[in-house]
């Protein structure tokens, strides 16, 4: 059936819909993933073409031998816990594995047993539908902007927003050496090479980038990272050089639960104002509600 046509006929079916069922027949047209197999544009199937490369140099659990701390918070976790990183690993991937027998959703409560529970999932990076949410819902246009991702680790973040956004500067700041890598060879490959830039360094070296940033984000940072002590330098850090009035402060979990049991003198009520966010863009039953609920917006004040 040719565009012309085609148009007509749909055209001509919304006429038959009952008219109180007609609006939200139109908003389950407007939000809805049903579709995603017609309208998945060139932006998606880079990212899926990223996450795939990535995905052939990294093992399993997306952990390095370097990173040693996060490894042991992982196992001290008070149920079995692994890391699946969310922008490799989508649904469909996941299952595939679970089907092959690489990966389980489940583990034995009672050794030889049938019964199970479910295994906790961890991830340090935004999965794709996390990330349109992000440049397409809960941030303004990036026309011009400096953004900042604080612990890059993989640069989904800045993938993301090189396609889905408009910022002029995308700098990742990552202080494991091997991810820095990972991230400048994707940068190259896929010529992000004008607007992202990558530093293996200390977040709390970079005064100068955050008080110059428009947005910074930062998807469970420090937590796993590094000890308590580190933790509470780098958010006072973050506090004195993130202070660009209107500028924006994009975080998982929220900033209330980064700094709980933290020794630390932040007052937030002076620093910055949550923005409240419509979680329900994507009202689909497929879409992890539960992991956009942890991603809070703050304007600085």
């Amino acid at each position: 059936m040719e565009f012309s046509s085609a148009r007509q006929a749909i055209l001509q079916l919304l006429r038959t819909v009952a008219p109180a069922d007609l609006p939200a027949l139109l908003e389950w047209m407007r939000t809805s993933r049903d579709f995603d197999e017609f309208t998945h544009d060139n932006n998606d199937s880079m990212l899926k073409s990223i996450a795939e490369d990535l995905r052939n140099l990294l093992p399993l659990e997306t952990m390095l031998s370097s990173e040693h701390l996060a490894v042991q918070k992982i196992q001290q976790q008070p149920e079995p816990t692994v890391h699946v990183d969310a922008f490799l690993y989508d649904e469909d991937v996941i299952d595939s594995l679970c089907e092959e027998g690489k990966m389980s959703r489940n583990y034995c409560v009672v050794c030889g047993s049938y019964q199970t529970a479910p295994l906790g999932f961890i991830s340090h990076s935004f999965s794709l539908v996390e990330l349109k949410f992000i440049y397409h819902h809960v941030l303004p246009d990036l026309s011009g902007k400096l953004l900042v991702d604080v612990g890059s680790r993989l640069g989904s973040v800045l993938y993301g927003g090189y396609l889905y956004s408009s910022a002029l500067q995308l700098y990742g700041v990552e202080l494991n050496g091997d991810f820095c890598q990972l991230q400048e060879m994707i940068i190259k490959k896929y010529q992000f090479t004008d607007r992202i830039k990558v530093l293996h360094a200390d977040i709390c070296t970079q005064d100068s980038l955050l008080q110059n940033a428009d947005v910074v984000i930062m998807n469970n940072v420090f937590e796993y990272f590094l000890d308590e002590a580190e933790q509470a330098r780098a958010w006072e850090c973050i506090s004195i050089n993130v202070r660009k009035q209107g500028s924006l402060l994009v975080t998982v979990p929220s900033l209330e639960e980064s700094l709980s049991g933290l020794q630390v003198s932040i007052q937030l009520s002076s620093w910055v104002e949550e923005i409240p966010l419509n979680y329900d863009v994507y009202p689909e039953k497929d879409i992890n509600r539960e992991a956009f609920e942890q991603i809070h917006l703050y304007k600085i004040l």
